[in-house]
């Protein structure tokens, strides 16, 4: 199934989904291993389920320790494509589409993705790596959309027995001790005990897997990508398995069987809708490119990852080749080759190709060789070109911080929390200017609106607490009166929601 993980293969998904390991399996003795999971219902959404308020509280809360793993990638240009084209696949879902999608992306070379409570979904660096276009890739991230929009992850966790009950109390147990400040997410989950077997544990049912296909296809094509991507994906990812068998790189294959008759099923309903010819979008090269360079951790991989950019710029014309140029450049960056970064640039902008990766990267070329000055304008003309690239306001910011202008700084900032108000880095940004300009009370307002965001809550709470002991300002008191009340507020309902299933 396009939908589970070998989570415990890797650190971040682990974190992340070890919960849900021990929620299938805390309630089965030591040694034995719980029933797959079932789906109660197809179609429309069972009484037997999570609430939809509670499911998002699960996947915040998850994700608010993931975050902290650093195998997490917080890149603005890779989380911004990610999320941007899962919010374009999801407007298509069944019923007006669905109202939380975030997708994030983790350093792994395995091919794989995943989704977790709440409308979170995680890919793996090697999925983007290994496709061949960009509508493969949205066709994995559509069928993972389907699993959110027919709540089968919902439906798998209170699936009608004692031991999923029991299951559900105690990670319902770990997230209330990390919602109290008195202990995280990692060290509730190591009280459940193994955390093996999970993608068994939480396997979803044939028929929710055949229900995703369809429906993720259905995804794919109203969106505008070509649904033969699909099924190009499926033979891509079985070709991989194959090559990979007994040597530990068959985890897909493993998790996620590519069954004779989902592949039947898929190619029948592609005979029945016409071709598509869609232009891959440049940011997909560019992203691709880019995670090739971040998954390869040592140095073997990393001259992998260089020979294979390299031949793709020798296979390639146009953006695919700008797009591997452009992955030498930041490898060459990660290694503080400062001459075979702008070297490596050059080649990149050949034929007139540019592009928000490549500017932000030259952004941080010229800061990086003490031109502040000249990394300023480039910012501003890049700003100027690309509006709608989080990868370059960002850049611009840091270019405004490292020429002293904290000030024009913080108020960009504020533009940029207007136009992206789910953009989390915004503030904390702003809340450092904010504290360099001596605005001690703002930034710390800055800084619990960032915990917010992030699902920090308790800590959210401490910096409203610090900034009311800051100032003797009655009106500015007041105001934070009544955030950090709001913000217990919702503390106190989220433990209620999760103390329902503790007991």
């Amino acid at each position: 199934m396009i939908g589970r993980t070998v989570f415990y293969r890797h650190p971040l998904t682990r974190l992340l989904c070890a919960s849900l390991a021990g929620l299938m399996i805390a309630g089965a003795p030591l040694g034995t291993t719980a029933q797959p999971v079932g789906i109660p219902s197809m179609g429309p959404a069972s009484s037997a389920e999570l609430s939809p308020e509670l499911e998002r509280t699960l996947g915040d809360a998850i994700m608010e320790q993931g975050r902290h793993d650093p195998s997490y990638i917080a890149d603005p240009d890779i989380n911004q494509y990610l999320t941007g084209m899962g919010r374009k696949l999801a407007s298509h879902a069944p019923g007006g589409g669905v109202e939380h999608i975030a997708v994030f992306a983790i350093r792994d070379s395995q091919v794989n993705a995943f989704a977790l409570p709440g409308g979170y979904i995680g890919i793996h660096s090697g999925l983007v790596v290994t496709s061949g276009n960009e509508s493969e890739l949205a066709s994995v991230m559509a069928h993972e959309i389907a699993h959110v929009a027919q709540r089968h992850i919902a439906r798998g966790m209170t699936q009608q027995s004692r031991s999923s009950h029991v299951m559900l109390a105690a990670l319902a147990g770990a997230l209330l001790a990390a919602l109290s400040g008195s202990g995280d997410l990692a060290m509730g989950v190591a009280a459940f005990g193994q955390a093996a077997a999970v993608d068994q544990q939480l396997g979803f049912s044939r028929q929710a897997e055949q229900e995703a296909d369809r429906i993720g296809l259905e995804m794919l094509r109203k969106a505008g990508y070509d649904p033969r991507g699909m099924a190009e994906m499926f033979q891509r990812l079985g070709n991989a398995s194959r090559l990979n068998e007994g040597r530990g790189g068959g985890a897909y294959s493993s998790t996620h069987p590519l069954s004779i008759q989902r592949m039947s099923d898929i190619q029948s309903r592609l005979s029945e809708v016409p071709a598509v010819s869609r232009r891959d979008s440049d940011s997909y090269w560019y992203v691709r490119a880019k995670l090739r360079v971040m998954q390869a951790r040592d140095g073997q991989a990393q001259r992998n990852a260089h020979d294979a950019l390299a031949l793709e710029a020798q296979r390639h014309t146009g953006v695919a080749r700008s797009a591997a140029w452009y992955g030498m450049a930041y490898a060459a960056w990660t290694k503080r080759d400062l001459a075979a970064t702008q070297s490596a640039l050059a080649k990149a902008r050949e034929g007139g190709h540019d592009s928000p990766e490549i500017a932000s990267l030259d952004i941080d070329l010229a800061l990086a060789g003490g031109n502040a000055s000249q990394a300023q304008l480039q910012a501003d003309a890049a700003w100027k070109k690309w509006p709608e690239s989080q990868g370059v306001a960002l850049a611009r910011v840091n270019a405004m911080q490292k020429t002293g202008q904290d000030k024009q700084a913080v108020e960009f900032l504020a533009q940029l929390a207007r136009k992206w108000p789910d953009l989390a880095a915004v503030h904390r940004l702003k809340a450092q200017g904010q504290e360099r300009l001596g605005q001690q009370v703002a930034a710390r307002r800055s800084m619990a609106t960032y915990y917010e965001m992030t699902g920090a809550l308790p800590t959210a709470v401490e910096q409203l607490r610090q900034a009311r002991g800051m100032t003797s300002d009655f009106y500015v008191q007041s105001e934070l009166d009544v955030q950090i009340r709001t913000l217990k507020e919702r503390l106190e309902s989220d433990r209620q929601l999760l103390e329902r299933f503790k007991s």
